[in-house]
């Protein structure tokens, strides 16, 4: 379990990392939306753990790619936007978030699912004629 401590600056890098996602390194992505959908820091505080979501790209390995190309550059600016508020910045791990795909996908196989009715229908009238 998270202690709070953890809970806090991982709430504060997702924060701050979002805005630089999409202010600041705007013009690294070109038209796709950079999401950060959960951040994780280790008890040490440490090792952030960041995770990705990706709208408006066809090539979501590409553009963990191209992150990963400018790791200095947007650790360097978490670095200016958390100065007074942590002495070490962490270091960055970045992966693609694949958990609202996987549920769409899930929730395709059960909507796909046929499930036979039992016919059990003659014995509840049955019942409910004699009661009657």
């Amino acid at each position: 379990m998270e202690s709070q401590r953890q809970l806090k600056v991982a709430k504060l890098i997702q924060k701050d990392l979002s805005d630089i996602f999409q202010k600041e390194m705007k013009e690294v992505f070109g038209n796709a939306f950079v999401t950060i959908t959960h951040a994780k820091v280790s008890p040490d505080l440490s090792v952030a753990t960041i995770y990705l979501s990706f709208i408006l790209t066809n090539d979501p390995q590409g553009l963990l790619a191209q992150i990963e190309d400018n790791y200095k550059k947007i650790r360097m600016a978490l670095a200016n936007k958390v100065r007074h508020q942590m002495r070490v910045v962490p270091e960055l791990r970045f992966f693609i978030d694949n958990s609202a795909e996987e549920a769409t996908r899930i929730a395709k196989l059960i909507d796909a699912l046929v499930i036979p009715k039992l016919n059990n229908d003659e014995d509840d009238e049955a019942k409910v004629v004699k009661m009657s």
